[in-house]
């Protein structure tokens, strides 16, 4: 969500609306590590970006699939295609981190399909969002740690949804400053749909002109 001024008028009389949702960031829990072992090198890779970055070594280092891990371990959520539940993912892991690791690194790692479920809407229409495996929620949670850091700066300060440390709380009383600086309409709009219809070859090529890393730009296609 981002919060713009619209309009000033003397007048007192205000409007303000919101719908946010708050994604609270997270925290960092002292949980058992499922995939603490040796870093894994870039054997028998080949076609391999070498960037100065090594951005794949990053998001698959084990401190980074460890925090991945914990993340999706305190989000919950149901199983997915695999019907693995999340709280089966540790002895998974211990047992498979290494091979996990190895195939993300040689381009072999393959995500599973996603489960579709309905979830009925207040307005008496359904969404069909869908779930992955929870192993792969883990890789997506990795990425993701990783990738944040890059892309936030470019955000607009007044940008709250989705965002690490801001909420739609944040979002509210930014809305209360500019109501007290005279401006008396706020705008919440929504895109349909908007992440089944995102323009995934446009999402490639935009994310690529940062991410040098071609194997990363590979496994967030996948």
């Amino acid at each position: 969500m981002n919060v713009t001024k619209t309009e000033r008028k003397e007048s007192t009389k205000h409007c303000c609306g919101s719908g946010c949702r708050r994604r609270d960031s997270a925290e960092h829990e002292e949980e058992g590590g499922a995939l603490i072992g040796q870093r894994i090198t870039e054997n028998n890779v080949t076609n391999a970006d070498r960037d100065v970055n090594r951005l794949l070594e990053r998001i698959v280092s084990p401190e980074n699939l460890n925090n991945a891990y914990k993340r999706v371990v305190r989000n919950k959520g149901a199983g997915g295609v695999d019907g693995m539940k999340v709280d089966e993912l540790l002895q998974y892991l211990k047992d498979n981190g290494k091979e996990i690791r190895e195939s993300v690194l040689a381009g072999k790692y393959k995500p599973a399909p996603v489960r579709r479920v309905e979830i009925p809407k207040d307005n008496g229409k359904k969404r069909m969002p869908g779930i992955p495996t929870a192993v792969d929620r883990v890789i997506q949670q990795a990425i993701a740690q990783v990738l944040i850091p890059i892309y936030e700066p470019e955000f607009v300060e007044t940008s709250y949804g989705f965002r690490p440390g801001k909420s739609a709380h944040d979002a509210i009383r930014k809305c209360q400053e500019y109501l007290n600086e005279g401006y008396v309409w706020a705008v919440d709009m929504d895109l349909e749909k908007f992440f089944d219809t995102v323009n995934q070859s446009k999402l490639m090529e935009i994310l690529s002109k940062k991410i040098k890393d071609r194997r990363v730009i590979s496994l967030i296609h996948k």
